[in-house]
């Protein structure tokens, strides 16, 4: 499984966990070979609370603003453009504002 339909033309190097076993089931992970450029929300008006977003070739990057070392999650275009749709209409504002 991969986070977006076109994976093979990121040329990713997929490796198992060293705890996998030969079961078959194990999670796999890829490194990109070029750091993204991540950017901010132009409304997060400097708050370091924020998530940032770096376009990809066919996907989107999501990390923690305060831990830009930390990990990203990848999502497929399609994917990405239908949660923001989501968030735009308050789909996840659970009465909270």
């Amino acid at each position: 499984m991969t986070f977006h339909p076109n994976a093979a033309a990121l040329n990713l190097t997929w490796r198992k966990s060293s705890r996998s076993n030969d079961s078959g089931n194990c999670v796999e992970f890829a490194m990109l070979e070029e750091t993204p450029t991540f950017k901010k929300s132009s409304y997060s008006g400097g708050n370091q609370n924020c998530v940032e977003y770096a376009l990809l070739p066919d996907a989107v990057a999501v990390r923690d603003s305060k831990n830009p070392s930390g990990p990203a999650l990848g999502f497929g275009r399609a994917a990405h453009a239908s949660f923001i749709r989501a968030v735009a209409v308050g789909e996840f504002d659970f009465g909270l504002l």
